[in-house]
């Protein structure tokens, strides 16, 4: 049953007077600063007050305004888009929190600038999470890209207004071959709604133009998913503060291309189009590619920064290779990687921060012995750096395990050895750094000294919650409950 309610644009909205109101106390810093927190906690607790009534098996819709005849800006919430809203919005309070320790902390410039493109980017993050049809989408897809932008340049230094430019370069062609394939799936289905079953009307088109149709939506989507050999944009806009990255990685930009991807196969084209296709087995090989090689690349990276955006480009392929295996499992295991990665890669780039706010290296053989002076720090690093190699208990583990079922589900057993070759190669990249902290003798601090407790606190809590969600039973775990409530849906 679909419910007619506010409570979508209110969430939308909340993030976007925040913003307004940032500016407006541009020169009061607490009050600004308390502003995002609120906003953050208020959209939080709009889009949890959702949960019930989804997880029931109902909708919740509303429509804003007609843009066309038979297209409108109108939000739907189901299980896909309530994950990644809730996932969006607890990480945006968390990363707040953290954004204020860290800005303090380095004294940085532009903070207003800073906290309202940060408010206007979750405002565009939600607006994809509840997008009703793809033009909605697009609108804060684009929307998403340029908000952005000004985090990407925030330090106004040459390398970062190039890293900006070809931000803008790469993103901004995608969403064209993105709008591209909007329009040719609406002069194929005469619609742009999202249905659990795709649009049927594609069932009538040609193979051919579907086959071109699913191309233009991997293409325009996969930029921003950073799948090779559209990725270099990623690695070159760690140039940003530690929180941009952070937040970046784990539920805005790139996440919100994978959000796409898996919108296309199981909302556009259906699971039985997919199926009739044979799309989804081209397009697991196509991302293996990308898991195996941008795990090769994070093995050379002596930057901190540079080896997790790397790890990024290969794990979010993960969550597509699920979706493509077109399997219970497969697709357990790749929207639960999306929270999952959210909650590890989130943890490490806030460790990478407090590191650099710390002791102000940024290079992997800087840091030998730094587990020893920031234990704390180093701890949450390692429990989140052993769950992305897939080790218990930390949630790495049962995305794989479950993305390896799916594959055998599939009949497909070579992605489990992809998985198996880019766990081994996780470990080669990462256990050196564990390794080192605690290992060798540190130099540079002479004792012990913690980030301080706002950049601290959020990146335990974030290691912490990484182990709840491997451990926490299936009825205790929201995001169990909706990622199997998504294949439900659609099949």
């Amino acid at each position: 049953m679909e419910i007619t309610s506010i409570e979508p644009l209110l969430a939308v909205l909340v993030s976007l007077i925040c913003a307004f109101l940032v500016v407006l106390s541009r020169k009061r810093r607490d009050i600004r600063e308390s502003w995002t927190i609120l906003a953050s906690v208020v959209q939080f607790l709009i889009i949890v007050s959702m949960v019930p009534t989804v997880l029931e098996g109902d909708t919740i819709s509303f429509e804003v305004i007609s843009i066309l005849p038979g297209i409108p800006l109108k939000f739907r919430v189901d299980a896909f888009g309530l994950f990644f809203g809730v996932l969006a919005s607890f990480l945006w309070i968390l990363t707040s929190i953290y954004s204020i320790g860290y800005i303090r902390s380095l004294q940085e410039h532009s903070q207003t600038r800073y906290f309202a493109s940060f408010a206007v980017s979750l405002s565009s993050t939600i607006g994809i999470a509840f997008s009703a049809n793809l033009i909605t989408l697009f609108i804060f897809y684009e929307m998403l890209t340029f908000s952005v932008y000004p985090l990407v340049i925030h330090k106004e230094t040459l390398r970062a207004r190039r890293a900006g430019v070809k931000y803008l370069v790469y993103i901004l062609s995608g969403g064209v071959v993105l709008l591209l394939a909007i329009i040719l799936a609406y002069s194929l289905a005469g619609t742009l709604d999202f249905s659990d079953r795709g649009f049927l009307a594609l069932e009538q088109a040609p193979k051919e133009m579907l086959q071109i149709l699913f191309v233009l939506f991997v293409v325009g989507f996969g930029v921003k998913s950073a799948i090779m050999p559209f990725h270099s944009w990623l690695p070159t806009a760690m140039v940003a503060p530690t929180p941009v990255s952070a937040l970046l990685h784990a539920v805005a930009v790139v996440k919100a291309g994978i959000f796409g991807i898996v919108r296309v196969i199981y909302f556009v084209f259906g699971l039985d189009l997919m199926s009739e296709l044979g799309l989804g087995t081209p397009l697991a090989y196509f991302v293996s590619f990308t898991i195996i090689v941008a795990s090769m690349f994070a093995l050379t990276q002596d930057n901190l920064k540079m080896r997790l955006a790397y790890s990024t480009i290969s794990q979010l392929s993960y969550i597509i290779l699920g979706a493509a295996l077109l399997t219970p499992s497969g697709l357990l295991g790749g929207v639960l990687h999306i929270a999952h990665h959210a909650f590890m890669k989130i943890t490490l780039f806030f460790c990478a921060g407090a590191i650099y706010v710390v002791t102000h290296k940024e290079k992997v053989s800087e840091m030998n012995g730094i587990g020893k002076e920031m234990p704390l720090t180093m701890a949450a690093f390692s429990i989140c750096a052993i769950g992305l190699i897939g080790i218990p208990p930390v949630a790495g583990f049962l995305s794989k395990w479950y993305l390896s079922l799916g594959s055998m589900e599939a009949d497909k057993v070579f992605f489990v050895f992809v998985l198996l070759l880019s766990s081994l190669l996780n470990a080669a990249y990462f256990l050196p750094i564990i390794f080192n902290a605690f290992f060798k003798e540190p130099y540079g601090l002479g004792g012990r000294r913690e980030a301080p407790s706002f950049i601290l606190i959020p990146l335990i809590i974030t290691a912490i919650v990484s182990i709840i969600l491997c451990i926490a039973p299936e009825e205790f775990n929201p995001f169990f409950q909706m990622a199997e409530l998504i294949w439900n849906s659609v099949v």
